[in-house]
């Protein structure tokens, strides 16, 4: 396994983050177990998972993935072994079974109070804002949507005065973004200067090679501002394994259950260059899962790569990819497939 560490601090993490939001669906609590085990085993010690999980959510399902995670905690007593990331959820009607005041202070107080309980610690490394409530162009909105984003702004200092009182408290290791722009980036980054607190320094996005949007001003906040990103859906909910090429479903994928999940990323354009990118991962003589995930492993703006996987031969094949390297000559033609079919994919 690499190593890095969360900018700004001594938390040294795995380059590859063990994803999780299929436990307690797709998975039982007892493969949600058995994939901890095999992670920690092959150097992952970085886990991510959020009250929302797991996804497809409802209000049934609702917190189940913490509290696997949690069981094993008390089962293995591994808590200080792992470098656990959670998130609260974002406001909007998706996630009204839940609450409906965003990130008031109130809504944080709970969330966090009620993650700790479900994952059975007393503190979470890394805590999250799973995606902003103002209205942006994120889980598969591909334009900024200005015509509806006509809610005021998160009030950002006192989202952040109420995660420093928590880490004051020990509750909070770092806080963290997720599905952010530029603009709600930089937002956050200068209150906490403006105001000595707690300054985000991870951003979790998506990013895979039929989704690259990232590179669109996000990736020179990260270098710039050093604040990594932890990339999720990275093999693009399965899509970028090349399973469902030709029109493919097989039974009991992702894609095949939940089809909703991979509409985003599916299209005349996205299957052409998906069919490209397998071509370049058969003549390297690899997967081209691995393909998908190597070239994220080598990207300077990421500090970890959130892979998922609902058995035990996809885990072993995603955390390999951490040792694959992508020649030049590999990451040239990557390149121009690129160029040729840019983000097909919102």
């Amino acid at each position: 396994m690499k190593y890095t560490t969360l900018s700004n601090t001594d938390i040294k993490v795995s380059k590859i983050c063990l994803g999780t939001m299929t436990w307690g669906n797709q998975n039982t609590e007892a493969e949600g177990h058995e994939q901890m085990d095999y992670a920690l085993e092959r150097g992952v010690n970085f886990f991510d998972v959020a009250e929302l999980y797991p996804v497809p959510a409802n209000a049934e399902t609702y917190g189940d993935t913490e509290r696997i995670i949690g069981t094993w905690f008390k089962k293995t007593g591994n808590r200080d072994k792992v470098v656990l990331a959670s998130k609260i959820v974002g406001p909007g009607a998706y996630t009204a079974h839940i609450r409906e005041d965003g990130f008031s202070k109130r809504a944080i107080t709970e969330a966090l109070e009620n993650s700790l309980k479900r994952l059975q610690t007393d503190y979470i490394d890394l805590y999250q804002l799973h995606w902003p409530g103002r209205g942006v162009n994120c889980f598969g909105v591909r334009d900024y949507p200005y015509k509806t984003a006509t809610k005021e702004a998160e009030n950002h200092l006192e989202i952040l005065e109420t995660l420093q009182r928590f880490i004051k408290q020990g509750k909070i290791k770092q806080i963290g973004l997720s599905n952010e722009t530029p603009w709600g980036t930089m937002k956050y980054i200068q209150t906490a200067e403006q105001h000595q607190l707690p300054r985000p320094v991870t951003i979790q996005n998506s990013y895979s090679l039929i989704h690259r949007s990232y590179e669109y001003g996000m990736s020179e906040v990260s270098l710039r501002e050093n604040i990594g990103l932890l990339v999720y859906s990275p093999l693009a909910q399965g899509v970028l394994s090349g399973k469902y090429l030709q029109g493919n479903l097989p039974e009991g994928a992702r894609g095949t259950l939940f089809p909703r999940f991979i509409a985003r990323y599916r299209s005349e354009s996205s299957d052409r260059a998906v069919q490209r990118y397998l071509e370049i991962a058969e003549k390297c003589g690899i997967s081209l899962t691995q393909l998908s995930l190597a070239y994220i492993n080598q990207l300077p703006f990421v500090t970890s790569n959130i892979i998922g996987a609902t058995n035990i031969a996809q885990l072993k094949e995603n955390i390999d990819s951490i040792n694959v390297e992508l020649s030049e000559e590999t990451l040239t033609e990557i390149e121009a497939v690129h160029a040729e079919i840019p983000n097909p994919a919102p």
